[in-house]
């Protein structure tokens, strides 16, 4: 064996003892934070640390699950509003369920992707800097649609403060900059409390996760949806869980995910996954 192979080689063990240090340490906090959380359940997800940080520098955790071969690209999201502790908690349980799910689809989940919102105390719907994530995406007019969304419909309310440009914050243009690297096929985007289903793209749209139905909000200026979903032709499901304190029933969990599958089986049959337009950045 070369020199530099029994390099690489050597480094393997070291990598992933790194990668097991630093799920560790993502699980003390989601453990001590999430509602229907176990120390067990966080662990089995494998969280990975990627180049994303909040404001306040902590790591934004990512998670793939990839089969060999890959027809589908999704990205799952979870707190995005910190305070939306929900959120985060379903996506963690929804990585378990894909690992235990095999199929052609490369699931790529970032579960929190406010952490300075979500551990905050108390918890915050807006980062570090005082800025709705989800009206900071660059759609089109948005120096003056989101100013107007935010004085006239908003009325200042400064937990939806848009920010004072697109893409101000780094856990936004993380989150960008994984669309643009990972070229997914469908984002699914978690939230809470109004318990309904809102879609933005251009596919048909499932009427039914679980016990959430589709209701259609509209959009708003720089909103994932609007961006993603409206704009870059990446289909859009936002969920809205009932509470964004305690999740669903286990049972319920395992049915929204079921019903994700099931819509995603008849929608996107016809859809392949494009080569990404860039090598991950782990």
């Amino acid at each position: 064996m070369g020199f530099c192979k029994r390099m690489a080689a050597a480094a393997v063990p070291l990598l992933l003892a790194m990668s097991a240090q630093a799920n560790g340490r993502a699980c003390d906090e989601f453990y001590a934070r999430l509602p229907n959380v176990s120390w067990a359940l966080c662990q089995a997800t494998q969280l990975q640390p990627s180049d994303g940080r909040s404001v306040k520098g902590r790591m934004i955790y990512t998670r793939d699950v990839q089969p060999p071969t890959t027809r589908l690209r999704v990205l799952v999201i979870g707190g995005m509003h910190g305070d939306e502790l929900s959120s985060a908690s379903v996506a963690l349980h929804w990585i378990r369920l894909a690992q235990g799910t095999p199929e052609a689809i490369h699931w790529r989940f970032i579960p929190a992707l406010n952490p300075d919102g979500l551990f905050d105390k108390p918890a915050r719907r807006v980062n570090a800097n005082g800025v709705d994530l989800n009206r900071n995406f660059p759609t089109p007019n948005w120096e003056r649609d989101a100013a107007i969304y935010w004085e006239k419909r908003a009325r200042k309310d400064p937990r939806r403060w848009p920010g004072r440009m697109p893409l101000s914050e780094p856990e936004s243009r993380f989150l960008h900059d994984e669309m643009q690297r990972f070229k997914p096929n469908l984002i699914v985007s978690i939230h809470a409390p109004y318990g309904v289903l809102d879609f933005d793209g251009p596919i048909e749209p499932p009427r039914r996760l679980g016990r959430l139905y589709l209701d259609q909000v509209g959009i708003f200026p720089g909103s994932l949806g609007n961006y993603g979903g409206v704009h870059k032709g990446m289909p859009v499901v936002t969920i809205e869980l009932p509470s964004a304190l305690l999740t669903p029933r286990n049972v319920e969990i395992q049915r929204m995910w079921a019903d994700l599958r099931q819509w995603m089986g008849v929608t996107l049959a016809g859809v392949e996954a494009e080569p990404q337009a860039a090598p991950l950045q782990r």
